[in-house]
């Protein structure tokens, strides 16, 4: 099964509140980054086990590992969890930074060193969301 036809379904099985985000989000960032590479991640392992929530991915970067090893790996991420939806800025090395720069503007979100995580995109500001975008997007 081709990327879009999987993040079509993905977005497609959640439940219709999440599911309207989801799609809002995924067209937002289609559209800041119309020729990205697109990704799926099943959250399995390689034998099949369920380690994370699927993902979906745009972009593509070098991400180095602490084990010294380097591999491709998107730039955002965007994926559905129990209590919402998260978006993944990847990459960043200062792990204060989304926080300091986006955390108290963005509206109702946790904000982590990579992760902006919130119940529903009206609890946020999507202008200060796609700023963060833009900047992971922008700083390559």
């Amino acid at each position: 099964m081709n990327v879009e036809r999987q993040i079509k379904e993905y977005i497609a099985s959640q439940p219709e509140a999440k599911r309207s985000d989801m799609q809002q989000l995924h067209s937002i960032i289609q559209e800041m980054m119309p020729a990205c590479k697109l990704w799926f991640l099943d959250g399995k392992n390689s034998e099949g086990k369920v380690v994370s929530n699927p993902n979906i991915g745009y972009g593509s970067q070098s991400m180095k590992y602490a084990d010294g090893t380097t591999r491709e790996f998107y730039q955002i991420g965007l994926s559905a969890n129990t209590t919402g939806i998260s978006v993944y800025i990847m990459g960043l090395d200062d792990k204060t930074y989304l926080a300091n720069a986006y955390g108290k503007t963005i509206g109702k979100a946790n904000v982590t060193g990579y992760c902006i995580k919130f119940k529903k995109v009206k609890d946020i500001n999507i202008e200060v969301l796609e700023a963060a975008v833009r900047y992971a997007v922008e700083r390559e």
